[in-house]
């Protein structure tokens, strides 16, 4: 199979006809082999039955239905679980990703040998300062943590893998925004761009709001953390919890001489717990012996959760 379209949505009973009629006119017209795997995330509206629809006239849809609302990223992950194509392209449900997109980006991914093609919207229609704007701070960012300096939008839904691709990474709780970091430190480093078409939105409204930003930048610190450390968290609690022992056994040496300097000159008045360096090296050794336990026991559980990705399908086409 040459083509594998993963698309979750929520609430798009509208869109959906419209989006699978556009992507089947590009799949003949260009004679791919396809797939088109709809992941419906618990939507409150009519999107399964018109996805149940759709399978009745064409074989090539496929379709998940989660029995609760759990978010993209889950939705991305069981997409690429049961995605059978050399090329799997993700785009949303919205009929803001154009369907037209998919014969650059095959290309780029089967003659060019990228590993990851990701698209750029360089001229959006979305409102500058509630979304335009923080995406930019947020993009800049990402480039800095992840060091793929070549994305301009790492959040944007349309994007082509190779099959290898994405059964070697994990998507799980919101990191679909990280996929190219997660692909990198996989070690799929052809990493790509390609601007694409944004269109404004058709029917209904935006499912994200603005605590994505907030959330977004939450998980690139847990994504750069558990990328350097995850596998060895002792490296970072072992050298913080050295440090802050070290710091608070000077600490101790300082009192204890300033002590021992005042009983030899026949000055006892001076109290340990009045100098400001007992509490000192009191707080560090007890925050480097914390530090310590909390490396001991990041390594006895460092990505050992077995349920990560457990997620509750109600039936599936």
């Amino acid at each position: 199979m040459d083509i594998s379209v993963v698309i979750p949505l929520y609430n798009e009973e509208e869109s959906l006809p419209e989006l699978f009629e556009w992507i089947e006119r590009v799949m003949d017209e260009h004679h791919y082999s396809y797939e088109v795997i709809f992941i419906d995330d618990g939507s409150t509206d009519n999107s399964w039955a018109v996805i149940e629809q759709l399978k009745q006239k064409s074989e090539h849809v496929k379709g998940i239905k989660f029995r609760r609302n759990y978010g993209k990223s889950p939705g991305l992950h069981c997409g690429f679980q049961r995605a059978e194509g050399d090329v799997v392209i993700t785009m949303d449900a919205d009929l803001q990703d154009s369907p037209d997109e998919i014969p650059g980006l095959f290309r780029m991914v089967k003659e060019e040998g990228y590993d990851l093609v990701s698209g750029w919207k360089k001229k959006r229609y979305d409102p500058v300062f509630s979304k335009n704007l923080p995406s930019k701070i947020f993009n800049a960012t990402a480039r800095k943590f992840s060091g793929i300096h070549n994305l301009h939008d790492f959040n944007c839904g349309l994007k082509a893998y190779k099959s290898i691709v994405i059964k070697n990474i994990e998507v799980y709780n919101d990191m679909h925004r990280y996929i190219p970091y997660l692909a990198k430190i996989a070690g799929f480093n052809k990493i790509g761009e390609k601007v694409v078409q944004h269109q404004a939105r058709k029917y209904g409204t935006t499912k994200f709001g603005l605590n994505r930003f907030i959330n977004g930048y939450l998980d690139l610190i847990t994504l750069w953390f558990t990328s350097k450390f995850g596998k060895k968290p002792m490296h970072f609690f072992g050298l913080w919890g050295s440090v802050m022992f070290v710091v608070g056994f000077i600490a101790l040496v300082i009192v204890l001489s300033m002590k021992l300097a005042s009983m030899f000159s026949g000055d006892l008045r001076p109290l340990v717990t009045s100098s400001p360096y007992f509490y000192i090296s009191l707080t560090a050794m007890i925050l480097g012996t914390q530090m310590f336990l909390a490396g001991f026991i990041g390594e006895l559980i460092s990505r050992n959760a077995t349920n990560r990705n457990n997620y509750k399908i109600e039936t599936e086409l």
